[in-house]
């Protein structure tokens, strides 16, 4: 992700006697606008010819005026604010100083007789000159050190079109303006009604729809998103149309990061294919959760990979007592343990290496750290890799490495273990997906044994981006090689939502849960994949004639489309509304149980095509595709 902050190089900061000088030319602006606006007084309200017995007057009287004035305007800080930043602030403190020294001099000259007799009109013009001549100075001195920092910058950088028009679009242009490298050209907004009028001096053009149009005739390489606040499917709306007109897109940060704090509207960042997704954020039961989660032993499977790892980042905020991680990949738990240990120091956790298929070893750490959540993330994934030499492989590690889990979470009394499954084991095509599928049907059978008070959830959802060896990361790969990028075919579509939300609807689903239940999460539209090939080559700074998409077949076990419910599931409603219950169909009887077991602990079949045909008994509505 690439940051561009407006404000990377700073003015030096004014030595003692820099500053000391400044402040001497301040004051000394001010004694003459205080001598000035009293004489012009006079003059006004003699209409420009103060008669003689006057004149001594205005003499005598200007000595307590300097007296008076300028200890309050020092007393209210007039002369610690820099003028070269003067602002709305400083007004109102000249305001506020200039009415206290005429309150001040009115009652010196009228209760006291400290000085001859003023007309009261002179007392009353004397202030409101004053606040005009104090003000002007200073805002006079700003707009000429912009004009004369930035005017030449304004001119000569580089020309931008900001989609929005409200209060993140004002901030942004008044900050670009400080920038040599910007020039904003026009406005695009969403309210039609603001089109013709200007902000900070800058036109409304037109919609985003005019972007395009917009882009060519004032020959404009790069648009920058200002709408933190809008609807997230409006924002995606403005991006898609800028990287679809060929334009280097930017954004500013989201409006809840600027509420926090934590950045300004002037860093600025390159869209990402995340944007683009326009998701709504989840919104969590984070009482529910703090209630079920704190202090807490809970365990999580394959906490090495991308779902497992965030899963685990999401559970640390509910204060669990004691975070097992576990994963069978060393490395992969090395880098979880370097980032909890400085990230979560205040989490206790258990890093531990094992296999889900090893029963001796899920004794001994059930035995050992007796978890009450139980989060299975861990699982074989990659659906061409499963079809051929490694399809038992997937049934062991799917299916039995699962059963063993829940046994050992059943044996030790778990309360809750959370399967975390695909849209692939819907009406499956692939090895991968059928295991999955089996696994889903073996809770469902082991649920309603009711042996014991552990209750099986499953979770299931599609794709997510950035997720180890999803299309995303293959992409990015082949666009660094110079492309050509590949998709399989040009129809083929896939569901696709962030990490960070797909493991916060997982908690979510898992505080929810009440044992039986498959949640199907709420994946949003469908994305065609040779689209997201061509975004992402546009984001990346190329068009099309430089790196091609090339079309390379549907491999093994690939389907067009993915579905989230089977031809016998429908769906209720939850009080969540990203999650949905599938009513599924009866669990399989006890002899299915006992042939399922027999299989999966027996010897290996001879090929992937017996592993296949056994696959079908199980899942009947599982249609492999021929090898």
């Amino acid at each position: 992700m690439m940051n561009a902050n407006l404000f990377s190089s700073r003015t030096p900061r004014p030595t003692p006697v820099r500053l000391l000088v400044k402040r001497a030319l301040a004051l000394a602006h001010d004694l003459v606008a205080v001598a000035v606006c009293w004489w012009l007084a006079y003059w006004l309200r003699f209409n420009l010819d103060v008669p003689r017995i006057y004149l001594e007057g205005v003499r005598q009287n200007l000595p307590l005026i300097f007296l008076v004035y300028l200890p309050v305007c020092g007393v209210f800080g007039l002369y610690r604010g820099v003028w070269r930043y003067a602002s709305m602030m400083d007004v109102r403190r000249i305001v506020m100083a200039v009415t206290v020294s005429a309150v001040i001099v009115t009652a010196a000259i009228y209760m006291f007789g400290l000085g001859p007799t003023t007309p009261r009109s002179v007392l009353i013009l004397h202030p409101l000159l004053l606040v005009l001549a104090m003000g002007g100075g200073r805002f006079a001195y700003r707009a000429w050190r912009d004009r004369r920092l930035y005017g030449r910058a304004m001119l000569s950088g580089e020309p931008v079109l900001v989609l929005g028009s409200g209060d993140a679009a004002d901030r942004l242009i008044r900050e670009l303006a400080h920038s040599p490298d910007w020039c904003v050209v026009g406005l695009l907004s969403e309210d039609t009604r603001r089109v013709g009028h200007e902000l900070q001096g800058v036109k409304v053009l037109g919609s985003p729809d005019d972007l395009s149009a917009w882009a060519k005739k004032l020959r404009v390489g790069q648009a920058i998103v200002a709408m933190p606040d809008a609807p997230p499917r409006q924002r995606r709306k403005a991006m898609e149309l800028a990287v679809q007109a060929g334009l280097s897109v930017m954004t500013v940060p989201s409006l809840n990061d600027m509420l926090a704090g934590k950045v300004t509207v002037s860093t600025i960042r390159q869209v990402q294919l995340e944007d683009l997704l326009g998701r709504d954020p989840v919104q969590l039961d984070a009482a529910g959760l703090y209630a079920w989660l704190d202090g807490q032993t809970v365990l999580v499977t394959g906490a090495g990979g991308s779902i497992g790892s965030e899963l685990a980042r999401q559970l640390a905020r509910f204060k669990p007592r004691l975070l097992i991680l576990l994963d069978v990949s060393e490395y992969a738990l090395y880098l979880v343990e370097r980032e909890f240990s400085r990230v979560y120091p205040q989490i206790a956790c258990a890093f531990i290496v094992g296999d889900v298929k090893d029963e001796a070893r899920l004794d001994r750490i059930f035995s050992t750290y007796r978890p009450s959540v139980v989060f299975h993330a861990a699982a074989y994934k990659h659906v061409p890799l499963m079809e051929g030499e490694n399809a038992w492989q997937a049934v062991q590690n799917n299916v039995l490495g699962s059963k063993r889990l829940a046994d050992a979470a059943r044996r030790y009394e778990a309360a809750k273990f959370v399967l975390i499954s695909t849209d692939k084991a819907v009406n499956p095509s692939s090895v991968m997906g059928a295991t999955k599928r089996l696994a889903e049907r073996v809770l469902t059978a082991m649920q309603q044994e009711r042996e014991g008070g552990t209750r099986f959830i499953t979770v299931r959802f599609g794709n997510v981006l950035g997720s180890s060896g999803s299309v995303i990361s293959a992409f990015h790969e082949q666009i660094a090689r110079g492309g050509p990028v590949t998709v399989t075919h040009p129809e083929i579509m896939r569901y696709f939502m962030l990490i960070p939300e797909a493991a916060q609807l997982v908690t979510q689903a898992g505080l929810m849960g009440q044992g039986g239940e498959i949640f199907a999460l709420e994946m949003g539209e469908p994305i065609r994949i040779a689209n997201l090939a061509r975004d992402m080559i546009r984001l990346s700074g190329f068009s099309e004639d430089e790196i091609s998409i090339e079309y390379t077949g549907l491999r093994p076990g690939e389907k067009l489309y993915e579905e989230l419910l089977t031809d016998s599931e429908r769906t209720l409603p939850t009080p969540h509304p990203k999650l949905r219950v599938a009513l599924a169909e009866a669990a399989p009887d006890a002899e299915w149980r006992r042939e399922l077991a027999s299989w999966a602990r027996g010897p290996a079949p001879d090929t992937s095509g017996d592993v296949k045909l056994r696959l079908r008994q199980f899942v009947p509505e599982y249609s492999p595709q021929p090898d």
